[in-house]
């Protein structure tokens, strides 16, 4: 039901939060599961290599930057891409096509949530704050990216890459190779699963020219681009694994998401993409969460303090 819609049948106190539900929608909010538990990841392993302990303050500070940003990321796409949304099928009924949300609204929410990201940042520290429009730019790059190469995957990796190293920042307020190697796992295994998912689009992206792996070079290559991609993350896991002296907890964990890449990789065929949502939003977001578990319970073995 429409914004609109519901006014009518209900009276006008409903509206705004129709409003807001609307826009939480246009923006999948739900979908922070994604890069969430890999901040985390690097917020606690700061914290115990720093001091032994949670800095909870900056966990929190670094939830909202994390929302914040990736908020202001997807309302910025949609408005971006809602020509391109409008000519295919599967994204016709997105809330900026059927008019469920203004473009004036999305911007609105969008400049909300960058301002709530770049506050959370101040409040976190002078190195975190300096490097926020460092963060800001390739998400705002990434939806023109489509337009201009084949492969704007990565420019999605490198906008999620910078999660977890921001998230070290935030704790220690000093620079750190080892959430490089975490950052640049989580760019990668995004960029990787961001391969499957445009497979779903060839013939439209065809169609109206925009431009993606799977476009150019077909839904083959594309699948296979991602099982090397994964391959990759889970040798940069390993990396930052040794890096960090973890210890069995995280190995096992690690053993369950290479576990995980390839039952994702055996349900998605070049011929077969009827589980490819099973593949994107299940078991990425399976992925994330486990892992973060056994991280989160190896960092508690070996001393993490919660106090």
């Amino acid at each position: 039901m429409s914004a609109s819609a519901a006014s009518e049948a209900v009276g006008p106190e409903p509206v705004p939060s129709g409003k807001v539900r609307s826009f939480l929608r246009l923006v999948m909010i739900e979908h922070s599961v994604f890069a969430l538990p890999f901040a985390y990841i690097a917020a606690f392993t700061a914290g115990f290599l720093l001091d032994g302990r949670v800095h909870w303050l900056d966990l929190l500070l670094v939830t909202i930057a994390m929302v914040g940003l990736r908020t202001f990321a997807m309302a910025a796409n949609r408005i971006i891409d809602r020509e391109i949304d409008a000519r295919n099928p599967r994204t016709a009924t997105r809330e900026l096509v059927t008019g469920a949300v203004s473009v004036r609204s999305a911007w609105t929410g969008a400049l909300v949530a960058l301002a709530v990201f770049l506050a959370a940042a101040a409040a976190l520290n002078p190195l975190c704050l300096a490097l926020a429009p460092v963060a800001v730019v390739p998400m705002v790059v990434y939806p023109y990216g489509k337009r201009f190469t084949d492969y704007p995957h990565a420019i999605l990796g490198l906008a999620q890459a910078m999660g977890p190293v921001g998230a070290w920042l935030a704790v220690t307020g000093a620079w750190s190779w080892e959430a490089v190697v975490l950052g640049l796992a989580v760019g990668v295994w995004i960029g990787g699963f961001d391969l499957i998912f445009a497979c779903q689009d060839v013939a439209a992206d065809r169609a109206h020219g925009v431009k993606s792996v799977p476009a150019r070079f077909g839904i083959p290559a594309a699948l296979w681009g991602a099982r090397v991609s994964h391959a990759v993350v889970t040798g940069l896991f390993v990396w930052y694994g040794l890096l960090t002296d973890a210890g069995v907890l995280f190995w096992t964990g690690l053993a369950v998401v290479a576990a995980a890449f390839v039952y994702e990789h055996a349900i998605v065929r070049p011929h077969d993409l009827s589980r490819l949502n099973r593949a994107f939003f299940t078991t990425n977001g399976f992925i994330g969460i486990s892992l973060f578990v056994f991280a989160f319970a190896d960092l508690l073995v070996r001393g993490l303090s919660l106090g």
